[in-house]
């Protein structure tokens, strides 16, 4: 098998997670998205939506990485076979990816970071940001209040797969500080999943580019 990843890439840091996490061997293929190689006719054969992650097992490829950590997983502790467990986690992860990412990713964190999703109106500017402020507090009070009260992780005692994702696109707010003090539960979350050594293993150029953001802009 081979991976087709980005270090830096939101959606791939999951995947490299659980890679760690289940000790899987396999090639992988660096695609830098700030140099635009995933635009580049070859990698667009392989994925015609010009994003990574995309796996690739023999003539079998697979996109999307909601669909790779299923896939990569099926025969851990990280997706049990239980059909209800499944279904909990499927949920979880339907969830992120509909819900607390458009708004806290694309709505609030690329819309402050990434110049091709900016408006050139300073008013449009300061009112998407503001929406999706009010929209991705929504769903951290939720996530704080019904997902993870209950115990360390989400739908069970043990990780899973919608924890690796769930924590990556909540990290994502790293690059602009967002402050999820206010979230107790969700904070308490992330501390556990950073102490993994999977967290570790994997972040490495993420936390380049987190302080490279963080830097003041030169006057």
């Amino acid at each position: 098998m081979k991976l087709h990843h980005d270090p830096v890439s939101t959606t791939s840091r999951a995947v490299l997670m659980l890679i760690e996490e289940i000790g899987l061997s396999l090639d992988t293929a660096i695609v830098d998205l700030f140099e635009g190689e995933h635009r580049a006719p070859a990698f667009a054969a392989l994925n015609p939506n010009c994003a990574v992650p995309v796996l690739e097992d023999g003539d079998f490829v697979l996109t999307e990485g909601s669909a790779i950590l299923k896939y990569l997983a099926d025969a851990s502790d990280f997706y049990p076979r239980d059909p209800k467990v499944r279904a909990r986690i499927n949920q979880l992860m339907d969830w992120f990816n509909t819900g607390l990412y458009r708004d806290l990713g694309y709505g609030l964190v690329y819309s402050q970071t990434l110049p091709e999703y900016m408006y050139e109106d300073p008013t449009v500017q300061a009112a998407t940001v503001r929406r999706a402020e009010v929209r991705a507090r929504r769903w951290m009070e939720i996530l704080d209040r019904e997902y993870l009260a209950q115990g360390p992780y989400l739908a069970g005692a043990t990780p899973n797969i919608a924890d690796l994702m769930g924590a990556v696109y909540v990290t994502l707010g790293d690059w602009i500080g967002y402050d999820v003090s206010p979230y107790p539960n969700v904070d308490r979350w992330l501390e556990t999943i950073r102490a993994r050594p999977s967290w570790s293993a994997v972040h490495g150029p993420w936390d380049v580019l987190v302080a490279a953001f963080r830097q003041p802009i030169a006057a």
